[in-house]
């Protein structure tokens, strides 16, 4: 399962973030989308507020954790497997809303880099995923504002194996069983949560390896003496499942227990087009959040739909049936994706913001690359579009 620095998201910090900038890919899948002049507009019409193609930019791979925005799509789709996104109408309970979606992927299908430079580069690209750490940290550079939180806990995650570690429950707990062990903790350098754990005291260099590279190579050389960066929804399947040579069950803690309450892959818009793309918002957050509730309830078509693109992407991304499955359950099992503290789905939490931009600010600050000036947490997210009746 190969991933790069940016993995799903993943907010990198100062110079990382900018070498990683290259062209982003031409063309539109748009362009060679079905059409839907003959179909008929159900309740929700889009048609006269949004883009006739609403672009949505995605921080990887086709992947479950996307599901939601797949859900969009039905039977009628057209895939692009040079441009690396697939485009149809836009559906909505099983109805046409009178504009076309166009999904595309991220990560190596952008050159690896944030989709906020990517959707600064290209201005038809509507939504993009934007985690709130990747959002402050380029707030002076390429500002977006979050519209919609389809993950309300991230899955990222550090495991360990528990034959070596019987002990360890907790983020808490790592730094004193590394240390004992000679163990270290490997992950993707320039790590913006890493930054946050040595300022708390729960990491320093001496169990600390940025080299990690996406493959689970090094995890199954050292035979379980070291700890490993990776999604709570994806490795701990892979590694007992998929990957022979190590073939048994890790542990593991989030990130987000240990302070580190980022919203991963919020939809999120540039922020100078917030105004003018507001009217849409109001019609499109709802539809979103429905297709999100949809998704949860039964995955298979959009599922399927995640396996036919993984497939014809051809990225060198693996992505099996059993991970998919795997990862709709593991996500709605450990509350990744659910109400939050309150019974609606796809909100953010004001305190909870709060607390994550006062964090991430100092952090950010510390590295050199602070916010920009004068910005506050309301300048980076809103719910006035959320419907509120809406949960799972």
């Amino acid at each position: 399962m190969q991933r790069s620095t940016l993995v799903r998201g993943t907010a990198v910090t100062g110079a990382v973030a900018i070498a990683l900038t290259l062209t982003s890919c031409a063309g539109s899948a748009a362009e060679t989308a079905p059409s839907a002049a003959d179909m008929e507009i159900g309740s929700v019409d889009l048609s006269a507020d949004c883009p006739s193609t609403v672009v949505i930019q995605t921080d990887w791979n086709p992947e479950a954790e996307h599901g939601h925005l797949y859900e969009l799509l039905k039977d009628d789709y057209t895939i692009d497997a040079n441009t690396k996104a697939v485009s149809g109408p836009l559906m909505s309970d099983g109805e046409y809303t009178g504009v076309n979606v166009e999904i595309r992927a991220g990560g190596p299908a952008i050159g690896f880099q944030t989709v906020s430079a990517q959707m600064y580069q290209d201005d038809a690209i509507t939504l993009g995923y934007i985690s709130t750490d990747e959002a402050i940290q380029l707030s002076g550079t390429t500002p977006t504002k979050a519209v919609f939180a389809p993950l309300d806990i991230s899955p990222t995650m550090v495991m360990w194996d528990p034959a070596t570690y019987p002990d360890v429950k907790t983020v808490d707990d790592v730094k004193g069983a590394l240390s004992a062990n000679g163990g270290v903790w490997r992950y993707f350098d320039g790590s913006a949560y890493i930054e946050y754990l040595k300022s708390a005291g729960l990491a320093d260099a001496s169990i600390l390896d940025g080299s990690y590279d996406g493959t689970p190579s090094n995890f199954v050389a050292a035979g379980g003496k070291d700890m490993q960066q990776g999604f709570a929804s994806a490795e701990p399947y892979v590694h007992q499942n998929e990957v022979s040579a190590w073939g048994k069950p890790v542990d593991f803690a989030l990130i987000h227990d240990a302070g580190w309450q980022t919203y991963q892959s919020s939809v999120s818009v540039k922020a100078d087009k917030f105004d003018e793309l507001s009217p849409c918002l109001t019609k499109l957050v709802p539809v979103l959040q429905k297709a999100g509730v949809e998704y949860y309830k039964d995955p298979s078509a959009a599922n399927a739909l995640i396996l036919e693109l993984v497939d014809q992407y051809a990225t060198g991304w693996t992505y099996t049936q059993g991970v998919a499955d795997y990862s709709v359950k593991t996500q709605v099992d450990l509350g990744l994706v659910g109400n939050g503290p309150d019974s609606t789905y796809g909100n953010f939490d004001e305190s909870r913001f709060d607390d994550f931009f006062t964090k991430a600010s100092k952090v950010y600050t510390d590295l050199g690359t602070p916010p920009a000036a004068g910005y506050t947490p309301a300048d980076l997210y809103t719910n006035e579009f959320i419907d509120t009746s809406i949960s799972f």
